[in-house]
């Protein structure tokens, strides 16, 4: 089975977390945190400064690494590289996403995950 990796940006501000509806693909509908592929010779923080910035177009800080999570789709392995992050600049334009929105500590169960990153829900919530 093919493996995809990827970064994901858990965007922290105030006591809030940044989610992200995707507009495309097969995962349509579905909330995520936004990210990327890793290119080739890129580390997975600078893969997910480049990321945000082309989808989001928003420069961010790169925090710890959360968990790195192993999922396995239908189709392929997702290893995905999850790192808090924080805005530098820039104001979270929607280039690629259907609909974002801002979620404290106890709304996080109200928008439907996609199955990988649900299995970060509850470490996020242990550290907020």
């Amino acid at each position: 089975m093919k493996t995809i990796r990827v970064v994901a940006a858990i965007i922290k501000h105030e006591d809030k977390i940044f989610a992200t509806q995707r507009g495309y693909g097969e995962f349509e509908g579905g909330w995520e945190f936004p990210g990327g592929k890793i290119e080739e010779g890129e580390t997975p923080q600078e893969a997910l400064k480049r990321e945000i910035m082309e989808e989001l177009e928003t420069e961010i800080s790169v925090g710890d690494l959360i968990d790195t999570i192993e999922y396995d789709y239908p189709t392929f392995h997702l290893s995905m590289d999850c790192f808090w992050a924080e805005i530098v600049s820039g104001k979270l334009v929607l280039k690629e996403h259907e609909s974002a929105k801002w979620l404290a500590k106890d709304e996080l169960d109200t928008v439907d995950w996609l199955p990988a990153d649900i299995t970060l829900i509850d470490k996020i919530r242990e550290s907020m």
